[in-house]
């Protein structure tokens, strides 16, 4: 669970996270971009190497990632549901949905 989220700053399970993470099945990792700003496939082998069914992506306080339509459809093709929002909501929406599933967030804490 996410027990909560400001700029910069993530708490998960009661520990803290300065850095973009990935939260899977199999705990929490910290996470980057290849291309910054930009997500592509790459950025989420760990997603993929899962067996998570819904992936939460939170694009930035002032949702500044970029979600290519041809990365949604790849992320589609390989069977994830995929929730895209400012990572505020995004974190809400991880927290309503790990309940119910298996499922991934990879969360931008700043921009």
């Amino acid at each position: 669970m996410i027990d909560s989220y400001r700029f910069g700053n993530i708490v998960i399970d009661g520990e803290g996270y300065s850095s973009d993470v990935l939260i899977l099945p199999s705990g929490v990792k910290t996470w980057w971009r290849r291309r910054g700003h930009e997500l592509s496939p790459e950025d989420l082998d760990d997603v993929l190497a899962g067996n998570s069914e819904v992936l939460v992506i939170g694009t930035g306080a002032y949702a500044m990632v970029h979600i290519p339509p041809e990365v949604e459809e790849f992320l589609k093709s390989r069977g994830l549901e995929i929730v895209v929002e400012a990572t505020d909501k995004a974190c809400d929406s991880y927290n309503r949905l790990c309940r119910s599933g298996k499922v991934a967030a990879a969360l931008h804490l700043t921009c």
